[in-house]
């Protein structure tokens, strides 16, 4: 039976159709998906990585430096110079290893102002084992305190704008704390049982 040409264009067209809709929906996905993590990732070094680690804000500047002991992981530098609270540099590290960008805001550098970026809330230095560097900004939060703006290795592009993320809120918590936050808890001193001095047997009376 011969198709009508009309049908067969049809045909074809449906053919043509699925077989993009496959490509793209199916196969593509997987990749789209990859590049816009990739695009959203706001560092792309490891933990491991980073050897040292300047966090500035309005109450204090403190250093901190990969411990070579195991236990505790990070050391404060200054301003004193003792054991740091692993348990608050981790939240923080986790933050700089795992975080995304929700979307980048390009900017003219006379209009940094608006997002709090010329007078920021923090600046943390990360100085990785490789002797790389890297810096975040963070200004202040956009309008329904759901991201903040930040600013991450400040460079000026060719066109002339400066690249503004929005981040997670998190940051803020992080890096806002006191200097004995900072530090690593003392361990409560464990108090010694009293030994139980043994009472002499009563004797019993022949």
């Amino acid at each position: 039976m011969k198709l009508p040409k009309t049908t067969l264009i049809l045909v074809v067209l449906a053919l043509g159709l699925g077989g993009f809709v496959y490509f793209y929906e199916i196969q593509g996905a997987t990749q789209r998906q990859e590049a816009k993590e990739n695009q959203q990732k706001i560092f792309s070094f490891a933990e491991d990585d980073v050897q040292a680690l300047t966090v500035k804000t309005a109450k204090l500047t403190l250093n901190l430096e990969r411990n070579t002991q195991p236990n505790p992981k990070w050391l404060l530098k200054s301003p004193v110079s003792e054991p740091a609270n692993d348990a608050i540099v981790s939240y923080l590290m986790d933050l700089l290893v795992k975080g995304k960008s929700d979307r980048t805001v390009p900017t003219p550098p006379n209009q940094l102002g608006e997002f709090g970026l010329d007078k920021p809330q923090a600046t943390i230095d990360i100085k990785l084992k490789n002797q790389k560097n890297h810096q975040i900004i963070l200004g202040k939060s956009n309008f329904n305190r759901s991201f903040i703006y930040a600013q991450v290795d400040p460079t000026t592009p060719n066109n002339g704008n400066i690249n503004v993320l929005l981040v997670s809120t998190d940051f803020e918590n992080a890096v806002n704390r006191e200097l004995s936050e900072w530090k690593q808890p003392q361990t409560p001193v464990q108090l010694q049982p009293t030994p139980n001095t043994p009472q002499p047997t009563p004797t019993q009376s022949q």
